[in-house]
């Protein structure tokens, strides 16, 4: 994922939709909110106080990080895909100040303002890698810890990869490298990767290898 982008203000929660067979049905509920005021915004992220009613009757105050939402890529390259071979999946290997620790990734992103999540996954790819997918299919739809944040996360199956020239953000330093299906998924099985959005899409297509085999 990309580091932010530092020249917004403002904060707009993305259009992004679960894609259909993800919906639930179950009637959405949500609390009554009582009152609420913003305690801090800048350029990435806001947040809120609010005085809820919930579900239930649960009266409480919840801070809560508004974000605009995000994109990841499941870059996927199936060129020497056969029966004996398997896909590989683009990665990215950049320095995670929160974490304080190198991480491996897939690509992703903010969505900006104004912006629909496949174009925000397109650019991206192309930002942080210089690859250009033909090929793109929303696979998951997901919020990131719900408990105090507002922020989505789509991840996008791209295909039929072209190499193009990576457009990087100035601060910036990202690795990019294919590894084959089941060494990501080791990887992830050993603690190697440790990035949520990574591990749901390199186990999303381990589950549903079966249709990408030559």
């Amino acid at each position: 994922m990309a580091k932010p982008k530092g020249t917004k203000s403002r904060i707009t929660k993305s259009s992004s939709k679960p894609t259909a067979k993800s919906k639930s049905a179950v009637p959405e509920v949500k609390a009554r909110v009582i009152s609420s005021r913003l305690a801090y915004e800048g350029p990435v992220f806001s947040v809120t106080t609010d005085e809820v009613e919930e579900p239930g009757g649960v009266r409480a105050r919840r801070d809560v990080i508004r974000h605009s939402g995000s994109i990841v890529v499941l870059a996927v390259d199936h060129s020497s895909a056969s029966k004996k071979s398997q896909p590989r999946i683009l990665l990215e290997h950049q320095y995670r100040h929160a974490a304080q620790s190198m991480m491996w990734e897939l690509p992703a992103g903010r969505i900006d303002e104004g912006e629909t999540p496949l174009a925000a996954a397109k650019r991206e790819l192309i930002e942080e890698t210089g690859y250009r997918a033909k090929k793109w299919r929303q696979i998951l739809f997901f919020y990131v810890s719900p408990g105090f944040l507002d922020e989505t996360m789509t991840i996008y199956l791209a295909e039929h990869l072209a190499l193009g020239v990576a457009e990087p953000e100035a601060d910036e330093r990202i690795e990019a490298k294919f590894f084959n299906l089941s060494k990501a998924k080791k990887m992830v099985l050993d603690g190697a990767i440790r990035d949520a959005k990574t591990i749901s899409g390199i186990l999303w297509l381990a589950e549903h290898r079966r249709p990408f085999r030559g």
